[in-house]
């Protein structure tokens, strides 16, 4: 491999799944705030459609959203002994960050685009799905760059309805995914790739 040196490839090398969170993080609650917006407004999306939405917890907020996950799944693992460790990576690995961004899609722009460009309306569900994992990447990395960890969850639809309701979202906003953040208790281990040859072509 060439000697590369790509800022962009350097701060996708420091994006991993963190699952030990803690709130000793330097920024401030603003300034990370702003970081999650401008790295979602920043992402891009068809037609410019700008689908994504995301709500940012802190706080209260943010263990009340946890503490109603793990209600939610006491009722649906199998025993006691089962809830020990979800409670525990809840609490550990989720619960113990700074705070969550919640991140929606905007069911209303999918069916505007179906609408006005009818010739792509079956693809527009997949397009906005890219668009999510964009604006999931580009927030993770941006946080990963500060110095923040963060871990990309999926407690969806069995906690949507509750979430909905605790913070008052819109009914045309369907959750996609949670991405507990805080300071880095603990980094992620070492990561494996699968040979070259089986994941890439070039054809010239």
């Amino acid at each position: 491999m060439f000697n590369m040196s790509n800022s962009f490839l350097e701060n996708l090398k420091k994006r991993r799944s963190i699952y030990a969170l803690g709130k000793n993080v330097k920024l401030s609650e603003d300034e990370i705030t702003e970081i999650i917006e401008e790295a979602i407004r920043q992402s891009p999306s068809a037609f410019n459609s700008q689908s994504i939405r995301a709500v940012i917890l802190y706080g209260k907020a943010h263990d009340e959203l946890w503490d109603g996950i793990l209600d939610i799944l006491h009722g649906e693992v199998p025993n006691e002994e089962a809830f020990k460790a979800t409670k525990a990576k809840v609490e550990g690995a989720f619960k113990a960050g700074l705070g969550t961004v919640l991140f929606y899609t905007d069911e209303d722009v999918i069916a505007d685009l179906k609408k006005n460009f009818p010739l792509y309306k079956d693809a527009f569900d997949m397009f906005g799905e890219h668009g999510m994992g964009i604006a999931n990447v580009d927030v993770w990395t941006a946080l990963a760059n500060e110095g923040i960890g963060a871990s990309l969850q999926h407690y969806n639809p069995i906690a949507d309805k509750f979430i909905a309701e605790k913070f008052d979202i819109p009914a045309n906003w369907t959750l996609k995914a949670q991405m507990p953040f805080g300071s880095i208790e603990q980094p992620a281990g070492d990561k494996e790739f699968m040979p070259d040859d089986e994941r890439f072509r070039v054809i010239k």
